[in-house]
């Protein structure tokens, strides 16, 4: 996600910092490669426009100019304005309205409409605790409403029985009628697409609107296709005024112009990004932390949001307490790299400390993801209850049964093996260190009480 905007200004970030005191023309020469940057990563050229405009206005002036560290002032600026192009603030849904609250899905055949309907709905129910009803609206494309179902039992939510026959507008009046019977919280109404923006499509969606008033109009884009997502938008937008964006496959663009673009242009902010094909793969769009991240500064706050969300605590609280007697064995290895694996891919977690885009491509490289993790756990699972507590008892004739039996080498369980012989070894050395700590802290204790407990003579 914006790796080539970001390694760009990363780039250009670099040789401002290595000056000690910059020069009206330094900082010219910086905003011309930036401004380089942005069109490569196809940003709107308005957008660009401005996007330089506001940053020349700031940068080039006394302020930065004889600043301590000026290469750090000119990436503070280019940072919030980088905030305002993307939006501002966080825009949450709104969910503050009578039940059932309507939220009508709108966007192109291809866009990833109603797979986003299905995350939408896992989210309302896992996060926000309501009620869901998924319907599909799609008469158009064959199987449509039977991928809906599929996805509303994947999320655990209800789908809108369907009644071959019937039009767009009576599936809508239907969901609505019967979620107002039912008492659900919320309605999601994913509406057909097209290959291209045409009048029917318009019309059928103009109609559905009216009929059901939703309080969210949210337009699928996605992020793949660049400034042609922009004008998407831009269309819906005229015709019926959206009230959010909810781009998905933003983990696969790394140029991340329609993202940069889309508030300014539009001026209908980015709510949610899909971020995976994965069900849970849906995520609230947060304009400083995506620029925190397209500038190399990381995203702690969502690493923490992610790993609070997916690793279980009595899980880790118990697997804590375990390391801290010394006592961890392979099973407590292997689960912890299902609870990492739970939290998406390596590289994808990476992607989230300040400073690591700059060995992004090593890590990549490198194919974590799937040699490291998925091995390991494979092996692990070859073995015995009895090998997975003891792995002193892994001689020769068990490691070949255990790497047949995961479909690796002997080698590989061996690398395994050493690997968490080290991981034991630094966590008894950690406990030891720990306990000899404590030791002193308890005898400077007894020293000062018996100091402070003398008699004067």
């Amino acid at each position: 996600m914006f790796d080539s905007l970001s390694g760009k200004l990363s780039g250009v970030f670099d040789r401002l910092r290595r000056r000690g005191a910059l020069s009206e023309e330094d900082v010219a020469e910086a905003l011309r490669e930036i401004r380089l940057a942005l069109l490569d990563a196809d940003v709107a050229l308005p957008v660009v426009k401005d996007f330089i405009a506001e940053v020349r206005s700031k940068a080039v002036g006394a302020e930065v100019l004889r600043s301590v560290s000026p290469g750090q002032m000119v990436v503070k600026i280019v940072n919030d304005a980088l905030v305002e192009a993307l939006g501002g603030a966080s825009v949450p849904l709104n969910l503050l309205a009578p039940a059932p609250v309507p939220i009508l899905m709108v966007g192109l055949q291809g866009s990833g409409k109603t797979t986003t309907s299905g995350k939408l709905a896992l989210r309302l129910r896992t996060r926000e605790r309501r009620k869901v009803l998924l319907a599909s609206l799609d008469t158009q494309r064959p199987a449509a409403q039977l991928q809906l179902e599929q996805l509303a039992q994947r999320a655990e939510v209800t789908s809108l029985p369907i009644i071959p026959g019937q039009t767009p507008l009576q599936i809508a009046n239907r969901a609505m009628d019967t979620a107002r019977r039912e008492l659900y919280d919320v309605v999601i109404l994913d509406t057909a697409g097209r290959l291209s923006i045409d009048f029917a499509l318009m019309e059928e969606v103009k109609s559905i609107r009216q009929a059901v008033n939703p309080v969210e109009t949210l337009l699928v884009v996605d992020a793949m296709t660049g400034q042609d997502a922009v004008t998407t938008a831009t269309a819906f937008n005229d015709a019926l005024g959206i009230t959010g964006i909810v781009m998905t496959r933003l983990d696969g663009d790394s140029r991340g112009g329609a993202a940069l673009s889309m508030r300014k242009v539009t001026g209908a902010p980015v709510k949610l990004v899909g971020l995976g094909e994965k069900l849970d793969a849906l995520d609230n769009f947060d304009p400083e932390r995506v620029a925190g991240r397209i500038l190399g500064m990381g995203d702690i706050v969502g690493l923490v949001e992610r790993a609070a969300e997916t690793i279980d605590k009595d899980e880790a609280e118990k697997l804590a307490k375990k390391m801290a007697k010394g006592k961890f064995d392979l099973e407590d290895y292997a689960s912890q790299l299902k609870q990492i694996s739970k939290m998406g891919s390596l590289s994808g977690i990476l992607g989230m400390l300040p400073g690591i885009g700059k060995i992004k491509q090593q890590i990549e490289d490198a194919n974590l993801d799937t040699t490291m993790f998925k091995r390991q756990a494979a092996i692990i699972g070859s073995m015995t209850i009895a090998e997975r507590r003891n792995p002193d008892i892994l001689k020769a004739s068990r490691k070949k049964r255990i790497a047949a039996g995961s479909g690796t080498s002997v080698q590989e369980v061996n690398k395994l093996l050493k690997q968490f012989d080290d991981m034991s070894t630094m966590m008894k050395r950690m406990n030891k260190m720990g306990g000899q700590q404590a030791m002193m802290r308890q005898m400077q204790a007894a020293m000062a009480q018996q100091k402070g407990g003398r008699r004067p003579f």
